[in-house]
């Protein structure tokens, strides 16, 4: 009989998921929330939840890469083409639209400092300047 013991531990290690802690969620200041449940944060880029403390949300996300797949995976519970099918579906039946969405932290940060109510994410190393951050508990 083998034991395949090391080879899975191996194996674990070079496939072992990414956490929560390789994204930064920020928000646009005017917010009032600095603090979501990770509940709320998936309903919010579902497009459930679509109003935090009587104000407007808009998700905001990042169009591939991997502060994207982290994120989904961390958060939303779907993989990028299965987010996209839902968003279509939503959009189809007059149920929502299409989340903005952009190739660099950059342009997230931008979008979301000038537009009131968005929130979403950045890899851990993007400087968020006056962004609000906001913790997922």
């Amino acid at each position: 009989m083998r034991t395949y013991g090391p080879l899975l531990a191996l194996v674990a290690l070079l496939v072992a998921p990414l956490n929560a802690a390789d994204v930064q969620v920020i928000a646009n200041p005017g917010l009032t929330v600095g603090e979501l449940t990770a509940h709320d944060l998936k309903d919010i880029f579902l497009g459930i939840k679509t109003v935090l403390d009587g104000a407007a949300v808009e998700p905001v996300l990042r169009l591939s890469g991997p502060t994207h797949e982290t994120f989904l995976q961390a958060y939303v519970g779907k993989s990028d083409s299965a987010l996209r099918n839902h968003f279509k579906t939503l959009v189809f039946t007059g149920k929502g639209k299409l989340p903005k969405a952009f190739a660099t932290d950059a342009d997230v940060l931008k979008y979301v400092l000038s537009t009131r109510g968005a929130i979403g994410y950045v890899s851990p190393s993007a400087d968020t300047g006056s962004a609000k951050k906001v913790r997922v508990k």
